[in-house]
């Protein structure tokens, strides 16, 4: 637990330039990993590092075992929502708003069980719902159990993911696990990684990379 908790406490805390991210509306997802009890430090990273940057921070039902929306909106600025659809009459509809609102959208980290229900069509929660209609860019942090990474299911989950066009799985990092005590966990890639990745796929979404290759002479002489 110690190697854990210090693995996420130095990557929150490590210096350097952040990585260029030019999305100004940025949706924030955590899932019920183990690892989202970073997630308010990773938000407090990106509102210093990028101040311009409007965030809005979602949690899954499962991710409050191990984080309090209070925590998140404490350091968010702003009210954080739960990934369930509400019993109240709402004037709208809150998951056209989080699919139509961001410019980008990161899953940090992102549990086996929501990997795969995203890459089957799964759309039952506002969350899912609006990231199966965004046309924005999804940065998919996955975190795994021991043997996850070597499942085929999971890899078929990641590979069916990244055949869309918005979507890049960011691979996890080998990392301790609370259960066996060994380093035989997957965790999240720290989220600089993937803001790289994300603003990779932003800046030339996969549809142009491949017009663009087909159009050059490399592309022609295949």
């Amino acid at each position: 637990m110690a190697e854990f908790m210090n693995g996420g406490a130095q990557a929150g805390v490590s210096g350097g330039t952040p990585p260029a991210f030019g999305a100004r509306k940025l949706l924030f997802v955590g899932t019920g990993a183990i690892g989202v009890m970073f997630m308010p430090m990773w938000v407090n990273w990106v509102r210093t590092a990028y101040p311009d940057i409007e965030l809005r921070c979602v949690v899954t039902r499962s991710a409050e075992r191990f984080v309090t929306r209070a925590a998140l909106t404490a350091f968010a600025g702003a009210d954080v929502l739960q990934d369930v659809w509400s019993d109240e009459p709402e004037t709208g509809a809150r998951h056209v708003e989080l699919a139509h609102w961001p410019d980008a959208i990161v899953v940090h980290p992102a549990t086996f069980n929501f990997v795969g229900r995203l890459a089957l069509g799964v759309a039952d929660t506002p969350v899912l719902l609006a990231l199966q209609c965004t046309g924005a860019p999804i940065g998919i942090a996955p975190a795994l159990p021991p043997g996850g990474v070597g499942s085929p299911a999971y890899r078929q989950h990641a590979e069916t993911l990244e055949r869309r066009s918005n979507v890049v799985v960011v691979p996890p990092q080998p990392g301790f696990s609370v259960t066996t005590g060994r380093m035989d966990a997957s965790v999240a890639t720290p989220l600089p990684e993937v803001f790289r990745a994300v603003e990779d796929l932003r800046t030339q979404p996969r549809g142009e990379a491949a017009t663009a290759t087909a159009g050059s002479p490399q592309g022609n002489a295949r």
